[in-house]
């Protein structure tokens, strides 16, 4: 009878420990999550780029993009 209590001590500890430790990723996860909505709330538009120059080099990106999809797919351009 006597062997119990201390089973019963170190198990309503380890309890409480996990509790804690629960409540703490908790804490630490909501937190986190607020963090990230305020970021997405608060962050301007990018904008977009207007001048030719700009322009042009995005028009340069894409037909790379398309050229090297095409390779990827197996297409002899």
């Amino acid at each position: 009878m006597t062997d119990i209590l201390p089973l019963l001590t170190v198990s309503i500890a380890g309890l409480a420990g996990l509790a804690m430790l629960t409540s703490a990723s908790l804490a630490g996860w909501r937190g986190w999550l607020d963090l990230k909505r305020h970021a997405l709330v608060s962050e301007p538009d990018l904008p977009r780029p207007t001048s030719a120059g700009a322009r042009i080099e995005l028009a340069d990106l894409r037909e790379r993009i398309r050229k090297l999809e095409a390779i990827a797919a197996g297409i002899d351009l």
